[in-house]
């Protein structure tokens, strides 16, 4: 346990930070879960830009990183363009 003042509010803050950032991560998990079983080219392609805006939310925020928010982006988009083929 921390000793000093503004390591117990540190320890404090960083707890309710992981809790707020594993909630966001597993709601992520979750949409691209969901997203990877559409089978259907239009419907993926009308959520493409709100999976893009999420990952971009969650990147701009350092939730996840930038290059991992593109390299989903990218791969997503891939799917899009696969399904509709």
């Amino acid at each position: 346990m921390p000793h000093h003042k503004s390591c117990k509010k540190r320890l404090k803050t960083s707890v309710e930070a992981r809790a707020y950032n594993r909630a966001y991560k597993s709601a992520l998990r979750s949409r691209i879960k969901q997203f990877r079983g559409l089978t259907s080219a239009e419907e993926a392609a009308a959520q493409l830009p709100g999976m893009a805006s999420m990952l971009d939310r969650l990147a701009k925020k350092r939730i996840i990183k930038r290059n991992q928010a593109s390299r989903l982006k990218s791969r997503l988009q891939a799917r899009v363009n696969g399904l509709s083929s």
